[in-house]
């Protein structure tokens, strides 16, 4: 039976969107411009958090990512805080020790995040495990991510079967999480419709514009049953961002899934971000290419994101003219590596070590050792098994992991505090220095600095601890 109930909306204009159109270069102080009026209209949630956003925070901006958090919270009083979370990769690029995922977990809900969105790369359920338990445990609500992709290995109903896992692992809700807008109106019907049937919880749906469908994939979702989907408002939507969220609300305006959202009120906050875009394209940060529809998406199953990367690489080489070749190497990379859906850090692995093999004139004469990794498990399970005879020409003799890849990792946190003991701060610097290194120490310095430069007397401390 078709859904005929109230649809709700998560809004990603301050996360996913910008991270999506200017690789997520919104400052802190134009994000709490417009939380006032985004807490007022009555989200299921606002996602504003997680994915990159903390990587560009410390490597860009020169700001505190769980300062910007706590600032968000203190304004948003109404509407739940969403964030995005990589299973055991937390928002870094490998896996880390269970230690630092649980604290992490811990922190984020203590600064402000009340949903946490956990996916895996590989839907690789093993490493999702200690990110929903911590979850749990801090009485977050868990929004357990499948990450959509297509293959002979993934079918509607592997789909379903993976849902119920979650549902039984714990989840508060389920998200149908499509990176890279793969998911087609009349599939999305059949997915949402079996899903529904299967599991007892919520059920979200994510997409991106990129392939141009969907606007009208969520309206056949929503048809299905789906309870809440992704959107964008309108200057942040299009392209590799999500759906307008100001056009959805009047698609479903006297319907049986009226949002109840106030068109008013969201032309008011479109309004705010207008300029703000306008200063994007004139500064170069948004290239009005994200805001257009790839169909090549569908043909070559490449997030619109993967595709700007493998240019970019390309140009590197000074080798342009190889993109289509590039383009048609990628999924036989991803079949030789047991289907592992396109997004972080997936997708950076499979699209490399295609332009590796165009550019080498071989395959596989060169390997990354990310690549190397994927093929031995370090990431995980792999949707489809790796052929014995491919996995001894990438990894040699290499013994392969076979258990939960967090299983080798040992407890990390202490020996991360006392390699920064003199930076730390707060107790969740610890955590910027866990995921990003070089990057977490480069920060805390221009931390430090912008101290000396606001208090003499700390100045003059600096001068004489340091004489020249």
């Amino acid at each position: 039976m078709a859904n005929t109930k109230r649809v709700e909306i998560t809004e990603t204009v301050l996360r996913d969107a910008h991270q999506s159109l200017i690789a997520t270069r919104m400052t802190t102080e134009q994000i709490l411009g417009i939380v006032d009026k985004l807490d007022n209209v009555g989200y299921h949630s606002l996602e504003v958090w997680g994915g990159a956003t903390f990587d560009a925070c410390l490597r860009f901006l020169n700001e505190d990512p769980w300062e910007r958090l706590r600032k968000i919270k203190a304004k948003a009083k109404k509407t739940p805080l969403q964030m995005l979370f990589r299973g055991q990769n937390i928002l870094g690029y490998r896996h880390y020790g269970d230690d630092v995922v649980e604290y992490f977990v811990q922190k984020s809900i203590a600064n402000g995040i009340d949903i946490i969105r956990i996916f895996d790369a590989l839907n690789d359920v093993r490493n999702l495990k200690t990110a929903i338990n911590a979850t749990i445990k801090e009485k977050g609500h868990v929004q357990a991510a499948i990450s959509y992709t297509l293959s002979d290995f993934h079918t509607n109903e592997s789909f379903v079967k993976l849902a119920k896992q979650l549902e039984e692992m714990g989840a508060s809700s389920i998200c149908i999480k499509d990176m890279a807008g793969l998911l087609t109106p009349y599939t999305a019907y059949d997915l949402v419709s079996q899903m529904k049937k299967a599991v007892k919880i919520p059920i979200q749906l994510h997409t991106h514009y990129t392939s141009g469908l969907a606007s009208m994939t969520y309206l056949k979702a929503i048809e299905a049953g789906v309870d809440v989907v992704d959107c964008a408002m309108s200057p942040m939507s299009l392209g590799t961002s999500q759906p307008p969220t100001e056009s959805l609300v009047a698609a479903l305006q006297g319907t049986p899934y009226d949002t109840g959202y106030d068109l008013n009120l969201l032309s008011e906050i479109a309004d705010y971000f207008r300029p703000l875009r306008e200063e994007y394209i004139a500064s170069g940060l948004l290239n009005p290419k994200s805001l257009s529809v790839d169909a090549n998406t569908l043909k070559y199953q490449v997030p619109g994101g993967m595709l700007s990367n493998l240019i970019s690489q390309l140009k590197q080489q000074g080798k342009e003219d190889k993109y289509e070749e590039v383009l048609k190497e990628v999924p036989r990379v991803r079949a030789d590596a047991g289907y592992p859906p396109l997004v972080t850090p997936s997708s950076q692995i499979v699209g490399t070590q295609a332009v590796f093999n165009v550019i080498m004139g071989e395959r596989y004469k060169m390997t990354t050792k990310e690549f190397r990794g994927l093929v031995k498990g370090e990431y995980g399970k792999t949707p489809a098994p790796i052929s014995p005879e491919f996995r001894k020409k990438i990894i040699g003799d290499e013994e392969v992991i076979e258990c939960r890849p967090a299983d080798l990792i040992p407890n990390e946190l202490d020996k991360f505090r006392s390699e920064i003991s003199e930076y730390i701060e707060q107790d969740e610097d610890v955590l910027s220095y866990a995921l990003f290194g070089q990057v977490a120490i480069n920060f805390f310095k221009y931390r430090q600095g912008q101290k000396y430069k606001i208090d003499p007397n700390l100045a003059n401390t600096e001068e004489k601890t340091h004489p020249i």
